[in-house]
């Protein structure tokens, strides 16, 4: 299939999977993860209608962004060092997924401050407690909120995370589930509205659409398998 055809497929099924869940048509968006692919693969999903899209890796987003047409919308959902945030900001990066401390988000509030902006931050939890895995424990979480939400140039729009990996994509609802009601339980904390949880991908994004998501990154469903560079060592 091409790539216009895998998206179609895609959407339909986070149509019939909003539908199951009783949510509203179109209440989850599609984040087209395009990390490793190049620029042309972007362009074809692009010209089929996709406007949002992910990059891993800031230097690979920041050669893709001048090669699309200005209304391509652009994520970071990798880990972005604070040595790169400016670069970030600068280049127009939409919203920050993956935003795993205290300091980066205080790093992200100071730059953007100087730069006389807001930035949208997602903030990324280790919801399984993988020790390989970055991001906040919701323990942590829960303690840092009162200094995270009082960052003066810091939207915080929601949350992300990426479950411990699972054979069976059921397997994964409750690592969904748990990132949601903690959604819940900040956001009776004010002041943030936290509209967005990014989570599901390709192997599980209708579970977590059944759980909650608002938005899912796809990426090899669309653009087909990674081929990642062999270690030499």
């Amino acid at each position: 299939m091409s790539i216009a055809e895998r998206l179609q497929e895609v959407r339909e099924r986070i149509a019939r999977a909003e539908a199951r869940a009783g949510r509203a048509p179109g209440s989850v968006r599609l984040l087209a993860v395009s990390k490793t692919f190049p620029a042309s693969f972007a362009q074809e999903a692009y010209d089929a209608g996709q406007r949002l899209f992910g990059e891993n890796r800031l230097q690979e987003a920041l050669e893709k962004i001048p090669q699309l047409p200005e209304d391509a919308v652009w994520h970071i959902i990798g880990p972005l060092q604070r040595n790169k945030v400016r670069k970030a900001l600068e280049a127009g990066v939409a919203l920050i997924e993956a935003v795993d401390s205290l300091r980066t988000a205080e790093t992200i509030s100071r730059i953007a401050g100087e730069l006389g902006r807001t930035a949208a931050i997602l903030l990324e939890v280790n919801i399984d407690g993988e020790l390989s895995k970055h991001g906040f424990s919701p323990a942590e979480l829960m303690t840092a909120w009162g200094q995270l939400s009082a960052l003066a140039h810091v939207e915080i729009r929601g949350l992300m995370c990426i479950p411990a990996p699972v054979e069976n994509a059921q397997l994964a609802r409750p690592a969904f589930a748990a990132l949601r009601e903690l959604a819940e339980d900040l956001r009776a904390r004010g002041p943030f509205p936290l509209p967005v949880l990014s989570m599901g991908m390709s192997h599980d994004f209708e579970e977590a659409i059944e759980e909650g998501a608002t938005e899912v990154r796809v990426g090899s469903y669309i653009f087909g398998a990674r081929a990642y560079p062999v270690d030499p060592s």
